[in-house]
């Protein structure tokens, strides 16, 4: 499945931003979401390929977000891939279980970031 959409999910604005950057210069379409509600939202509204989730979050977090997201009907073909401070294996193996395709700790290189959503587009 090629990755042209891809949903940024974070509550900081910085981060946001540089995600942002990093995909857009990579020719990726790009939409944002600053928390795990309105993650749930944009993905069955937008239908992005790929959604990158932040897991600490005000309200609903990113593992709660992805569990919402990899088991509805209408959005569990979207993969997620888990970008995080956590870098706990617990939290892996957690954010793997409620459906996570990927779990990648922060701070990501930009090229590390872009070579790894090429890969899941395979």
């Amino acid at each position: 499945m090629a990755i042209k959409k891809i949903l940024i999910v974070d509550d900081s604005a910085t981060a946001r931003h540089f995600l942002f950057d990093v995909l857009a210069k990579g020719g990726y379409e790009v939409i944002t979401a600053e928390n795990g509600n309105e993650a749930i939202l944009k993905a069955r509204a937008e239908m992005p390929d790929l959604v990158l989730m932040d897991v600490v979050m005000p309200g609903i977090n990113g593992f709660q977000a992805t569990r919402a997201i990899t088991r509805n009907e209408d959005t569990k073909h979207i993969p997620v891939l888990i970008l995080t401070s956590k870098d706990m294996e617990t939290d892996r193996i957690w954010g793997l279980r409620q459906g996570a395709t990927e779990f990648i700790n922060k701070p990501v290189a930009a090229a590390a970031l872009l070579a790894k959503i090429s890969e899941l587009g395979q």
